[in-house]
C-alpha cells in the first residue's frame, strides 16, 4: 500500500516521550491528501514527531487508550473525548490530528468519521476524517479491544510518523490485506527502510522501529529519519547521535532481529523487545519501503 508520508509525532500520548520535531508547529493543521500513486491509496503519511509525546504531557488532549474505548464514531464518544477533540487550542489540534491519523489507518474508503468544532475566533468548523486501509473497519461499531489489532493500527501509526512534518511517499507492506502490493508498487518502491511495531493502547504503551543498514542514508536524504533515527550532535560531547522520533524506540539493524518473507517483500516477524527477550517475537509489523 503506497501512502504519502508528510507529518507526526505528538499525537500518540505515551508517557515516555520528551523529545521535540523540528517543522511544522503543534497547533498547525494536518496536510490535506495527496493524489493516488500507481493504482494505490495516497494518503497523508507523516505524523510529526513531536504529535507522539505531548499528550503525555497535558490532561486535556485525546489519548490512544482513550480512543479505543469507544466506537470509532462521533456518536459513540464520551463527553471527555468530544471536549479533547473540539478544544480551540493546542491540544485540541492534537486530538484531531490523531483521530485523523487513526481513522485513516483503521477504516475502509467508504467509511469516516465526522464533527463539528468551534476555534478560537467563534468560527465553526466541519471536519469529516476519511478512512484508507481498513485494518480495523469493525471499529466502527465498537470498542478496540483486541490488541492484534492495536498493534496493527500503532503499527500505522508509527510507519507515518515523520521527524520534519514533510509529506514523502512510501510503500507500507505487512501480511494485512490492505498492505498488499498494487500494481507497479513493487517495482517504484525498491528501497527497504525498516519495520514498525507497537502497541499504543495498552497499559504500557510502546512503538519500537528497526532500519535496513543499505539504505539508511537514502531514507534520510528522502527526510525519513524515525525507522533508523534522527542525526544531531549530543549537546553535551558534540558527537554525532541517532535520536528517536517520540515514543519511537530505536532498536537497531533489522537484520538482527526480524525475519523476511522469501522475496524480501517485507519483514513477517521481528524480536518485540530485544532488549528483554532474545526469542519472543511479534509478526504484527509494517515494513517501509521508499523510491529510489
Amino acid at each position: 500500500m503506497v501512502l504519502c508520508c508528510a507529518r507526526t509525532v505528538a499525537l500518540l500520548a505515551v508517557p515516555l516521550v520528551t523529545t521535540a520535531c523540528i517543522g511544522a508547529e503543534a497547533d498547525e493543521e494536518p496536510d490535506e491528501l495527496v493524489a493516488e500513486a500507481e493504482g494505490a491509496v495516497a494518503s497523508t503519511n507523516s505524523l510529526f514527531a513531536n504529535r507522539l509525546g505531548l499528550n503525555a504531557l497535558t490532561q486535556t488532549a485525546l489519548t490512544p487508550l482513550k480512543l479505543s474505548q469507544h466506537a470509532l464514531t462521533w456518536s459513540s464518544l464520551d463527553s471527555s473525548a468530544r471536549a479533547a477533540i473540539q478544544n480551540p487550542g493546542t491540544d485540541g489540534a492534537l486530538s484531531r490530528e490523531l483521530v485523523k491519523y487513526v481513522v485513516g489507518c483503521a477504516l475502509k474508503p467508504n467509511q469516516s468519521f465526522s464533527f463539528s468544532w468551534t476555534d478560537s475566533g467563534g468560527v465553526v468548523r466541519t471536519e469529516t476524517y476519511a478512512g484508507h486501509l481498513g485494518m480495523a473497519d469493525w471499529w466502527a461499531y465498537g470498542p478496540l479491544a483486541d490488541a492484534f489489532y492495536q498493534r496493527w493500527i500503532s503499527a500505522c501509526l508509527a510507519a507515518r510518523t515523520n521527524w520534519y512534518g514533510v509529506s514523502v511517499n512510501l510503500s507500507m507492506r505487512g501480511s494485512q490485506p490492505s498492505l498488499d502490493l498494487a500494481s507497479n508498487e513493487g517495482s517504484t518502491y525498491t528501497k527497504r527502510e525498516g519495520a514498525f511495531w507497537g502497541n499504543l493502547f495498552s497499559s504500557t504503551p510502546h512503538l519500537r522501529a528497526c532500519y535496513d543498514s543499505r539504505f539508511a542514508d537514502h531514507a534520510r536524504s528522502l527526510k525519513r529519519d524515525c525507522a533508523a533515527g534522527h542525526l544531531a550532535a549530543d549537546p553535551a560531547t558534540g558527537a554525532t547521535v541517532a535520536q528517536a522520533c517520540g515514543p519511537i524506540a530505536l532498536m537497531g539493524s533489522c537484520s538482527t532481529i526480524c525475519d523476511a518473507t522469501s522475496d524480501s517483500t517485507y519483514y513477517y516477524r521481528c524480536l518485540d523487545n530485544p532488549a528483554i527477550s532474545s526469542w519472543a517475537r511479534t509478526e504484527v509489523v509494517i515494513t517501509s519501503f521508499l523510491p529510489p
